[in-house]
């Protein structure tokens, strides 16, 4: 290579004219660790000798193997580095410069004079490049523009690093907010649905059961463990519209009148009314709203039909059926498992989905239902 030294202030590049307010301390000066990298060790020994005598602490290596060998053992502040050299290039090297200290500044030498080797050095991952042949005073304000350049670099890391943190740290917190409301909605919500239920002995602990079965039948159907707790929460909170039916309907022995059959329906705009303002439950709430939609469309509050009924609505849908004829009415018999699994069949694809009633055959034949409906044992007044 051509001499890179020269005694005249011939520089070009970003930093052909020194700025002046950019000078290093003593001290600064000394904790600055500089390796140059340079196939010419004539190069290397003069840049080197210059900067020790400014007080830099300075290495040295003649290739691009050497110098990611010293940055391997040391750490260092600033890498002067040539570009072109034999086998790995100066540019090649940047980015394992970087990923062996991603701290490092880099300065790039060049005997080309071009903006196209000035931006591939910039796009590298070099903070500022020099040509050839290099004035020392400038090498030296260049450095140091360098090196306080790198400070502004891990200042912003820094900084960067802080408001990761604590966005970090107030999202868990929030989260952590999100699940103690959503903990004390259900609980509260449950103990109002545990009250009503515990004044019908064919409702007590309806709620529990559905919810159960309801996340059997997802589970059976392959749905995400997310979609299951959803469903079985929803299967948990569905009648709390129930609180708004009138007990001598609720309790009524014999069939309900038209009009009565339409008090009860409205159960579940007052489960809507009760449940819609907390959103944190997002879609327990479709699927509450959804179960007691037909898939034939003939169902209620709005008529929806096949697949515009929420998955977890007609999964609650066949949970609730099953329970319904397995667990009985004062006018109505509770049915075996094994043939209220037959009577419901008589209604796919009216009242249920056909793929969400053989995920529910498949519950209940398996025996996993068993510990969802077994009876309650009444609850006995103290005398």
């Amino acid at each position: 290579m051509a001499t890179a030294l020269a005694p005249a202030r011939r520089v070009s590049g970003p930093l052909s004219r020194p700025e002046t307010g950019v000078h290093l301390r003593e001290e600064e000066r000394r904790a600055t660790r500089v390796l140059i990298v340079d196939d010419e060790d004539a190069i290397c020994h003069a840049l080197g000798r210059f900067l020790t005598l400014r007080g830099f602490q300075v290495e040295t290596a003649n290739s691009a193997a050497a110098a990611l060998d010293q940055l391997g053992r040391n750490t260092f502040t600033i890498m002067l580095c040539d570009i072109r050299m034999p086998g790995m290039s100066g540019l090649e090297l940047v980015p394992h410069a970087l990923q062996a200290n991603p701290d490092l500044a880099i300065m790039m030498l060049t005997a080309v004079s071009d903006a196209s080797t000035a931006t591939d050095a910039l796009s590298h991952g070099a903070m500022d490049y020099l040509t050839k042949p290099i004035d020392l005073p400038a090498l030296e304000h260049a450095i140091e523009k360098v090196r306080r350049k790198r400070e502004l670099m891990l200042h912003q890391r820094q900084v960067d690093r802080l408001v990761r943190d604590e966005v970090a740290s107030r999202t868990a917190e929030l989260e952590r907010e999100q699940h103690a409301l959503r903990t004390l909605t259900v609980t509260v919500t449950e103990t109002l649905i545990n009250a009503m239920e515990a004044k019908d002995r064919y409702l007590r602990g309806r709620s529990h059961r559905v919810g159960e079965l309801a996340a059997s039948i997802a589970d059976e159907m392959g749905l995400s463990e997310d979609t299951i707790e959803a469903v079985r929460l929803a299967g948990r909170l569905m009648d709390i519209g129930r609180i708004g039916i009138r007990e001598e309907v609720l309790n009524k022995p014999d069939k309900l009148t038209a009009d009565e059959y339409a008090h009860v329906r409205g159960h579940v705009r007052v489960s809507m009314e009760i449940l819609a303002p907390l959103k944190h439950l997002g879609v327990v709430l479709d699927y509450i709203h959804d179960h007691h939609e037909h898939y034939d469309g003939t169902g209620y509050p709005r008529g929806l039909a096949g697949e515009a009924i929420s998955l977890g609505g007609r999964v609650l849908c066949a949970a609730d059926a099953f329970d319904a004829v397995t667990g009985g009415r004062a006018h109505q018999r509770a049915l075996p498992q094994d043939k209220a699994i037959t009577y419901l069949a008589q209604h796919v694809n009216s009242l249920l989905d056909p793929f969400v009633y053989e995920a529910l055959r498949a519950v209940v034949t398996s025996g996993k239902t068993l510990r969802f409906i077994r009876p309650v044992a009444p609850v006995v007044a103290a005398g």
